[in-house]
């Protein structure tokens, strides 16, 4: 999608003062704005898997029960006994199915900045579920750590969501190129009195060389062997422009921890 809107990116390198800087009151320069929806839709292509299995998981249980429900309703007399109890698990089902497909179009949608108050680790958990099954295929181990009681952050759901998800893909990347070694990922959030509600992402990759660490948020520079370098850019945006900050600090005995803090809305 960014290669046939070369001049978008032109656009972006020309005002990168102000597209990575974008401003407080989260109103994005259209170019900005682009580069962001680009970098959300990239995301669900890498997630197209876990995706297929989040949405077949709770049609495959549709249907099962609702061949068992036209079983029992078939007999003389129809056994409204069992069969109700399955019709109201084919609701629950579809529900979860449309919840799922609504949750993945509005992430991946066109919309205007939109604040409200946004519970941080619901927001973590549904990015979670978008992720699990590339979690389980890569043998990783899944650590949560999250605090009770935090209060809201003041925000745009979708663009902090957009930041979590791209740490926790960074995250399984940097691991799944590290060999195979110990693969451990933690997430955590806390509150951080004063300064807001602080989110660690931890992995046990290779890790941030030195020479890398005042670069990694630069717009596209990568150290990946594929990818535009536009991910990490992006976040520090859209953290910015929430009034928060984005750093990344080596983590022991390997890998990197990526801390998000996000000011506590009023």
């Amino acid at each position: 999608m960014l290669q046939d809107s070369p001049s978008h990116i032109r656009g972006f390198e020309e005002c990168s003062n102000r597209a990575v800087a974008l401003f407080n009151d989260l109103s994005v320069p259209k170019s900005a704005e682009e580069l962001a929806h680009a970098d959300r839709v990239a995301s669900m292509g890498r997630l197209s898997v876990s995706i297929a299995h989040e949405v077949n998981q709770p049609l495959a249980a549709l249907l099962t029960n609702a061949e068992t429900a036209v079983r029992w309703l078939s007999r003389q007399p129809p056994n409204l006994e069992k069969a109700k109890p399955l019709i109201d698990r084919i609701i629950g089902d579809g529900r979860r199915a449309a919840e799922i497909v609504s949750r993945i179009r509005n992430f991946s949608r066109k919309a205007p900045v939109h604040q409200e108050g946004v519970e941080i680790n619901k927001a973590i958990l549904e990015m979670l579920q978008l992720t699990r099954v590339a979690i389980a295929e890569h043998g990783i181990s899944l650590k949560l750590q999250l605090s009770n009681g935090l209060p809201p952050v003041l925000g745009d759901r979708i663009q902090l969501q957009q930041v979590i998800l791209n740490l926790m893909m960074n995250a399984i990347e940097a691991m799944c190129e590290g060999g195979d070694g110990s693969r451990e990922l933690r997430i955590s959030s806390c509150d951080a009195g004063s300064e807001g509600v602080l989110v660690e992402v931890k992995d046990s990759g290779p890790g941030l060389p030195p020479a890398d660490r005042a670069r990694i948020f630069e717009a596209f520079y990568t150290t990946k062997s594929s990818g535009l370098g536009m991910g990490l850019s992006i976040c520090r945006s859209i953290v910015d422009a929430h009034g928060g900050r984005l750093w990344a600090t080596p983590n022991e005995p390997h890998g990197a921890v990526f801390c998000l803090m996000l000011p506590i809305g009023e």
